[in-house]
């Protein structure tokens, strides 16, 4: 992962870092990365923001990786490496104020006791960006182009990821949990999860 992280998908991060500022707003306070990976998502965000940020993932190799990557950026006082778990995160109430996420959803078991957790965790006026793409439609045409002639298995898992069958079937988990406010982003830019959460209490 950290080699696709620093060669294949390099250009994607700081697209996604963009729309994410600019969809928020949000320029300082706490970010957590969660399924952080090797940071690279994480190390956008902070190169183009205040935010201190907190990667989070469950992998002691990842982990490893993101270090170093952190450390190369710069950006070791800035960016605080976090081992947990998505379902039961070690974070208190209503202490971030911004949560975001690239490709890890997709592999989180249980999407309702998840995103249950990222509502508990997010600030009242906080919001979420979380799902997965590649930021614009250049880059994921490009970037399908060059992972199909890698492993063209890629193709049917991604489009299954990032595709309307997806989408609703997470828009019915937020529903389910009670989600109060949300927005769905579903287009060449990915399929991304908006949640504005408006009251510091946690969801029933």
């Amino acid at each position: 992962m950290d080699e696709i992280a620093k060669t294949i998908f390099a250009p994607i991060y700081p697209v996604i870092a963009e729309k994410i500022i600019g969809k928020s707003g949000i320029t300082k306070g706490t970010c957590i990365d969660l399924g952080s990976g090797p940071a690279s998502l994480a190390i956008a965000v902070a190169q183009q923001s205040d935010l201190s940020v907190i990667a989070l993932d469950y992998s002691d190799d990842m982990h490893e990786s993101a270090s170093r990557n952190i450390k190369e950026a710069g950006l070791s006082e800035r960016i605080r490496l976090l081992c947990g778990d998505v379902h039961a995160m070690p974070l208190d109430d209503d202490s971030a104020d911004l949560i975001i996420s690239r490709g890890s959803m997709f592999f989180w078991n249980d999407i309702h006791t998840a995103f249950r957790e990222i509502y508990r965790v997010l600030k009242p006026g906080g919001m979420t960006y979380i799902g997965g793409g590649f930021g614009n439609k250049e880059l994921r045409d490009e970037i399908s182009a060059t992972m199909i002639k890698k492993n063209p298995d890629w193709k049917e898992f991604n489009r299954k990821n990032i595709s309307p069958e997806n989408a609703e079937r997470f828009q019915i988990m937020l529903d389910e949990i009670g989600v109060p406010k949300y927005e769905i982003i579903l287009g060449d830019e990915g399929f991304w999860i908006v949640i504005s959460k408006t009251a510091g209490n946690p969801l029933a």
